[in-house]
């Protein structure tokens, strides 16, 4: 396994009815890269938005769903989704600001 680096962890948030009922609460959710550990994703939240601090963090291993094109069979690629969730004094994330 390669080293990777904080910048590296967090791929993209996601954005679904579900992940922004949960913003109420402080829980965000991401998609993050398949080999990162619950400890990486912490650090990772920590150290790009600043003044948040973590509580816990779940995570998901989500398998890759069946395709067809033709008569060619395959799978979309595996994916790894983490819901993190942000103690009582932190700041809020901002990129979920304006939506």
């Amino acid at each position: 396994m390669a080293a990777i680096q904080y910048y590296d962890v967090i791929l993209k948030p996601v954005i679904t009815e579900k992940s922004m009922a949960g913003m109420g609460e402080k829980k965000y959710t991401f998609l993050v890269h398949p080999e990162a550990n619950k400890t990486m994703i912490k650090e990772a939240v920590e150290k790009m938005f600043e003044g948040t601090k973590v509580a816990k963090v779940n995570t998901m291993n989500c398998e890759g769903k069946n395709k067809r094109r033709g008569l060619v069979y395959g799978k979309t690629a595996k994916t790894k989704k983490a819901i993190v969730w942000l103690t009582a004094d932190s700041k809020d994330i901002e990129i979920f600001a304006g939506l």
